[in-house]
């Protein structure tokens, strides 16, 4: 949290930030809206891929430490019916591997109003439950998928799982769960070369790619400016083989800046964090699988609500408790930083790599 203060006096937002409102949604100090909640429901993933973890894996976060069901369904809630969250994504790490995901699904489509629903995965599974979570009140999925050259793709996740990727892939289009997004990082050396063939994949298939440029969010934080391949270079390469043109649609909080694919109506997304911020328009909030509150990938500083929820500090069932809860988390959301600060010269990674804190 020193870190944070620290930005934050260096960009005048001290003292002068005032108090947090006492009443309605997640708003900042600078207008924005968070709408969109990722909640993080385990930091274990059941893939290895180079750009975030190490071969052996992570140091999992204790079981103890983990939200219950009924605890995240609490939170969930009270970002649903007393915060204006309207869109719920669950995350990971791999949130296929969280046992009790079907559950979870339909309590948060039970919710009124309700908010659209939708999953980060690698797909690892997801031929076996795509239709119980669509029957769970799933609405989408974006799959994680960097290349279809089978070689890379051991290369990269360090597994010989492509065909139950595909496998997957095809279950939750069957299922309904549409538009099924395909989420690539383009690794140089690697499979900087495969993109026109993924896109070519996805456009045979019915599938929606965005490129993401790869963020400082690696576990053993080597991530390097060098070693990013830029939205430039990614819309070079598929140049060579399509006719991209800028789609008319306003953008609005999407991350992705969306191009038709000759002349549409296909498109492909580039979501450029790193080269091309898009921090003024972020309408989303994060809960890890501790119970954090995290206002930015990029956050140095969390709020922590498990404290809230359990022990000697725990708030009480009911009306008075949820509103505790609520305002805990507005006071996190206002203090939000105006943006990531990838390219300031002072930046620093955060402690906590991609997978344990959510996408």
């Amino acid at each position: 949290m020193a870190r944070e203060e620290s930005r934050a006096a260096q960009l005048g937002l001290g003292s002068d930030l005032g108090p947090a409102p006492t009443a309605g949604p997640l708003i900042d100090s600078f207008g924005r809206v968070a709408r969109d909640l990722r909640v993080s429901l385990t930091d274990r993933c059941n893939l290895r891929c180079t750009y975030c973890m190490p071969a052996e894996g992570l140091d999992w976060m204790p079981s103890e430490d983990m939200l219950s069901v009924s605890e995240l369904q609490r939170l969930i809630r009270v970002a649903v019916t007393m915060l204006g969250v309207r869109e719920i994504r669950f995350t990971g790490g791999e949130p296929l591997l969280y046992a009790r995901i079907t559950e979870l699904v339909a309590y948060t489509a039970s919710l009124a109003p309700r908010p659209d629903i939708s999953l980060t995965t690698n797909a690892l599974g997801l031929a076996r439950k795509a239709a119980s979570l669509k029957a769970a009140g799933l609405d989408r999925v974006n799959v994680s998928l960097d290349t279809v050259n089978s070689r890379n793709f051991h290369t990269l996740t360090r597994r010989d799982r492509l065909s139950d990727v595909l496998a997957g892939l095809s279950a939750a289009a069957e299922a309904g769960l549409t538009p099924v997004k395909v989420n690539a990082v383009l690794q140089p050396g690697i499979n900087d070369k495969d993109a026109a063939d993924l896109l070519q994949f996805c456009l045979d298939n019915g599938y929606e790619l965005r490129f993401i440029e790869q963020m400082p969010l690696d576990a053993g934080h080597g991530w390097t400016r060098d070693g990013c391949i830029t939205a430039e270079q990614i819309l070079h390469s598929l140049s060579e083989r399509f006719t991209l043109s800028p789609h008319a649609e306003r953008r609005g909080s999407a991350p992705a800046e969306r191009f038709l694919v000759d002349g549409g109506p296909a498109t492909v997304g580039i979501i450029a964090s790193v080269t091309r911020p898009f921090c003024g328009d972020c309408d989303r909030t994060r809960l890890t699988a501790d119970g954090q509150i995290r206002s930015c990938l990029f956050s140095h500083g969390e709020t922590d609500l498990r404290a809230l929820l359990r022990g000697a500090a725990g708030v009480p069932d009911g009306a008075e408790g949820d509103e505790i809860l609520a305002q805990a988390w507005r006071e996190a959301m206002w203090r939000k930083l105006p943006g990531h600060a990838i390219n300031d010269p002072g930046f620093l990674q955060p402690s906590r790599s991609m997978s344990a804190i959510g996408g």
